[in-house]
């Protein structure tokens, strides 16, 4: 797949759902370990708020993450996320059963992923976005490369361009009072 040349408005108009990558996507992609052994890691805040506005415009976000992490169910559990598919080895499988799930078809799905299993979705997807900091053949196949990095606010980036693109971005700026 060639990234496209379509406009925001022409890219975005059949979006109604958006699949995600956590590791490099909703973070840096860094692993650390406590002292215990708890897995640990990092969320940006401008992200999260994202999500939840893509989602009170009556649109579908869903996680699919190969690793397992319970931090992953409990940063999902805050947002309202609702389906969340963890230690999916075969992306592509699991967003399938997810496009199914939720009664859409593939050009109405965005997917944000940075590496290599990311591939077989993004290249089926109507919209494959990829952080600044993909990997270059990720980079290659997305129609949309942000210019932030995973973890750096890269998925409210995306959600933002797609919601001002669906003229949906106004109704969620606070009113200002005179």
């Amino acid at each position: 797949m060639s990234p496209s040349l379509k406009s925001d408005l022409e890219s975005s108009a059949s979006i109604r759902c958006i699949l995600s990558d956590v590791d490099g996507v909703m973070t840096n992609g860094a692993i650390t370990y406590g002292r215990s052994g708890e897995e640990m890691k990092s969320f940006h805040v401008r992200d999260g708020l994202g999500i939840k506005l893509w989602m009170r415009s009556g649109f579908a976000f869903c996680i699919i993450t190969a690793r397992k992490s319970e931090v992953v169910q409990r940063r999902a559990a805050e947002l309202g996320i609702l389906e969340v598919h963890q230690g999916s080895a075969d992306k592509h499988k699991a967003a399938s059963e997810i496009i199914a799930s939720i009664g859409c078809d593939w050009s109405e799905v965005c997917y944000v992923g940075d590496d290599l299993p990311d591939l077989p979705v993004m290249n089926q997807v109507g919209l494959a976005v990829a952080p600044a900091d993909a990997a270059k053949d990720v980079c290659d196949a997305a129609h949309w490369i942000l210019k932030s990095k995973g973890g750096e606010g890269a998925l409210r980036e995306c959600i933002e361009r797609l919601l001002r693109a669906k003229g949906r971005w106004a109704e969620h700026l606070p009113s200002r009072k005179v």
